[in-house]
């Protein structure tokens, strides 16, 4: 026999016997790599499809334009420089949502109105500011509701709802000439929820 028809040793049988256990192995790795691209993609979806921590509506906007001018007298009772300037309080009602199954902890409200010159944020007052606002300006109290605590904790489930002011130094012109008004609610540990009135900006 020359050296070109030397083989393993193994006559045909054997040899393909060990091609068909070579092929099952195959087979196998096949099937289990089938099945975990299968699990990872159910993981997936799941984890693709499970809804926000939270969820809320604008329901209601106002905004009065004023004109202010400060007292002329600081803290301490001493005179200085009085300022006056044009500004827009914006009255919202909010209604949030926790569709989690963990509380969540309320940390901030913020109101964005878009000009020409770029995004203007305002914070959310506080409950004790908001009250105040209506005993300085007792003509607002038709605007009163309900203040939301602006560090709420909302548990699993439960909705809140409640209203807020914001404050803004433009004048009516600039804020009827808005490109976007929209909000930010921030929760602690979560992302924040942005949010655009689901119905017409009224002014008053």
């Amino acid at each position: 026999m020359s050296l070109l028809q030397q083989g393993s040793g193994l006559d045909d049988a054997a040899r393909g016997e060990e091609l068909t256990k070579g092929t099952s192995h195959i087979v196998v790795a096949t099937v289990i790599a089938a099945i975990v691209v299968t699990i990872a993609g159910a993981i997936y979806v799941i984890h693709g499809n499970k809804p926000p921590a939270s969820a809320g509506d604008v329901t209601r906007v106002v905004a009065h334009s004023m004109h202010r001018e400060t007292s002329g007298i600081d803290a301490s009772g001493r005179p200085m420089p009085k300022d006056d300037f044009d500004q827009v309080l914006v009255f919202t009602h909010i209604k949030l949502h926790n569709q989690s199954k963990d509380p969540l902890f309320l940390r901030q409200m913020l109101t964005n109105v878009t000009l020409d010159d770029g995004v203007h944020t305002s914070y959310a007052a506080t409950p004790y500011d908001y009250d105040r606002l209506f005993q300085a300006y007792p003509d607002l109290a038709g605007l009163k509701g309900k203040s939301i605590p602006t560090n709420a904790t909302v548990s699993a489930g439960e909705w809140i709802e409640g209203d807020f002011v914001s404050s803004f130094r433009m004048t009516k012109t600039q804020w009827d000439a808005r490109k976007a008004l929209d909000y930010n609610v921030s929760f602690r540990y979560q992302p924040d929820l942005k949010l655009k009135p689901s119905g017409p900006v009224t002014d008053q």
